[in-house]
Formats: structure tokens, sequence, C-alpha cells
């Protein structure tokens, strides 16, 4: 028996994802991830990081948040959007994404061999408080949430919109381990005093 590549692929790759104009949105997110993954080997030496089980506590809502943002989590539901944007409107809504992902980028590329895709503590490891370091502690975070939540009211599905969310409050709650896990490695008085200076994902409010 051969197996049907075409239509694994159909379910992986289907709805809002190959329907004009989300699409674009769907191929903007690839083109991020695809350079986001292939440049994962730029990162310096790791000396401690946050036990698998730990990371449990924001892995699994990114995980489940991202089974429902994906399109074929629609269509086994059978859903249909709750509305349906213009053109114009998710040319707007890329143009949105297209800058949260260009502040990731700012952050990534800022942070440089300290970017980790774990909570971990960097060889040399030292706090950044510059470039989007001093806007928001987690830009990378920031950009993510940013893009994922309009781009799920974009989609206009309840598990778009609910899969976003859930994967906003996983990467919260990866933001405030990491807070913790660095604060005693770097020490209360060097990450302590740069949380209470600088906002931590929304830029503007009052330091949290």
């Amino acid at each position: 028996m051969s197996f049907d590549f075409s239509k694994l692929l159909s379910v992986a790759w289907g709805g809002w994802t190959t329907t004009w104009p989300t699409q674009l949105l769907a191929l903007i997110w690839l083109a991020w991830l695809a350079s986001w993954v292939g440049a994962s080997f730029w990162q310096g030496r790791t000396q401690k990081q946050v036990m698998t089980l730990e990371s449990g506590r924001y892995r699994i809502p990114i995980l489940v948040g991202g089974i429902l943002f994906t399109p074929w989590t629609a269509e086994v539901l059978g859903e249909k959007p709750l509305w349906v944007f213009s053109n114009t409107a998710v040319y707007i809504t890329a143009l949105i994404v297209l800058a949260g992902i260009s502040f990731t980028w700012w952050g990534r590329l800022h942070l440089g061999q300290f970017w980790s895709n774990t909570i971990t503590h960097k060889q040399d490891h030292r706090v950044i408080d510059t470039g989007p370091y001093g806007i928001v502690r987690h830009p990378i975070y920031t950009g993510l949430i940013l893009g994922m939540l309009v781009t799920g009211i974009a989609v206009g599905t309840v598990t778009a919109v609910l899969g976003a969310i859930l994967i906003s409050l996983g990467m919260w709650q990866k933001g405030r381990m990491e807070e913790v896990f660095l604060s005693k490695e770097l020490g209360e008085d060097a990450y302590g005093a740069y949380c209470r200076r600088v906002p931590m994902i929304i830029p503007f409010l009052a330091p949290r």
C-alpha cells in the first residue's frame, strides 16, 4: 500500500492558510519560522537551563494553542469564521504582523549569542537593557504575541482566536519564569533592577 502524501499535505496545509487573503498571513509566518529555525544554530554555550518538567508550565499552553491555531483543527470541527476580513483589512493586518516579526528579529539580533529557545543561563551572560530591551524586557514575546493575536482575529474562527490567546499566555508565563530564573542567576541587584525599570511585554506601561 502506497502512502498518499497529498492527503497529509491537504490536512496540514488547508483552510485559512490556502484561502486568500488570509493565505498571505500564513506565508508570512512560514517565512518567519524558516528564518527563525535556520538561525537557531547561532547561540552561545549554555551553562544552566530550566528543567523540562518545569518548562511544561509554558510549553503546554503554547502546544495546545498551536494545535487550535492550525487550520486543520477548524477543518475537523467544521468551523466557519465568525467574520470575514476584506482584502484591505488583511493587508493592514499583514503590516501589523510584519511589524511584530520585525520586532522579534530586532530583539534576537540585539541579544546575539545570549538568545535561546529555552530558559537558559548562557556563558558570560549579562543583562541586556539597550535597543528593544530598553523598550520591553521581552521584545521577542511582544512581537510574537502581537502577530499571533491579530492573525487569530483576522482568521476569525473561535479556535484560531483561542489558540492565539493560549499561545500568548504561554509566552507570558515563559517570560515570568525566565525573570525568576535570571534574577537568581544574574543577581537581584542587576536583573531585578532592570525589571523595575523596563515594562515586561507592553511598551510604555509601568514596570511590574
